[in-house]
């Protein structure tokens, strides 16, 4: 039974590459993006996507992370566009000097130097007692981490049991609309808690039109974990996919008002880190 388990969960997981991968390429390609930004290699803020150790049922082998990258493991998804778009939006709506984004691991010691991570498909990952117990340190110390685009009950069991080991006793609760984050720079408001779908979830309708197909069964969620003094120390974006909107920021096919609210969250955790 077990190997007829891990065999469907292979299967299912198979059918999710090739159908991202068909979605994808109906989006432009990078050589019509054009060359990648050029940010400073020092600043306020760099965006710093977290590398992670995959739970071994669900690991990611090479291939594509976005139109312009490739790597192993869940982490690399969306990488390098989403930061790079990301970023450029930063220097654009913000006073804040942006640098250029870097990945790292979360046994890295430079990542004490930044307050602000990101790490994507957290519902597939799988810690070990090293990562477990730096990202605790990471978060203890007055670090900052927002988990994004993991789906269904399955992945969320997977998150909350590591969020568990990473912050014990600590509940994971929907996000307040009178929580400060959710007002530090941009308003955001319960209507704002829409689904941000990723490019697999958009299709092409009649004359033109982009159509979204939320998956069934599946319900957005804004949620977060606090310390002990009551600061948001991660912020979850569940069952939506804020990567994609800021990967396809570029793309005319891509929902402008998705790429809008994605943006105004990013840019709220954002400053809320820095100054909480």
């Amino acid at each position: 039974m077990p190997s007829l388990r891990i065999g469907a969960a292979l299967a299912i997981l198979l059918a999710i590459a090739i159908s991202s991968l068909a979605q994808r390429m109906r989006f432009q390609d990078a050589e019509e993006e054009g060359p990648r930004p050029v940010f400073p290699s020092k600043a306020e803020f760099h965006f710093i996507r977290v590398e992670y150790t995959d739970a071994p049922q669900y690991h990611r082998r090479f291939g594509f992370a976005s139109r312009r990258g490739t790597g192993n493991g869940w982490w690399v998804v969306d990488w390098p566009d989403a930061e790079d778009h990301f970023s450029a939006g930063i220097q654009r709506l913000t006073r804040i000097e942006t640098g250029e984004p870097l990945h790292m691991r979360l046994t890295d010691d430079r990542l004490f130097d930044y307050p602000w991570i990101y790490a994507t498909q957290t519902g597939w990952w799988g810690l070990n007692d090293a990562e477990t117990m730096r990202l605790r340190e990471y978060l203890l110390r007055g670090g900052f981490i927002v988990v994004d685009d993991f789906w269904g009950e399955e992945q969320w069991e997977n998150f909350r049991e590591t969020m568990d080991r990473v912050l014990p006793g600590k509940p994971i609760s929907d996000i307040a609309e009178s929580d400060s984050v959710m007002h530090v720079l941009y308003d955001i408001q319960d209507k704002d808690r829409t689904f941000i779908p990723g490019t697999r979830h958009l299709r092409m309708g009649p004359g033109g039109t982009v159509l979204v197909y939320q998956p069934e069964g599946t319900s957005p969620a804004w949620r977060a974990m606090y310390d002990d003094k009551d600061r948001m120390v991660v912020a979850v974006n569940y069952n939506t996919d804020v990567g994609d909107a800021w990967e396809y920021a570029d793309s005319p096919m891509y929902p402008e008002q998705m790429t809008a609210l994605a943006y105004r969250y990013g840019i709220n955790y954002l400053i809320y880190s820095m100054t909480h």
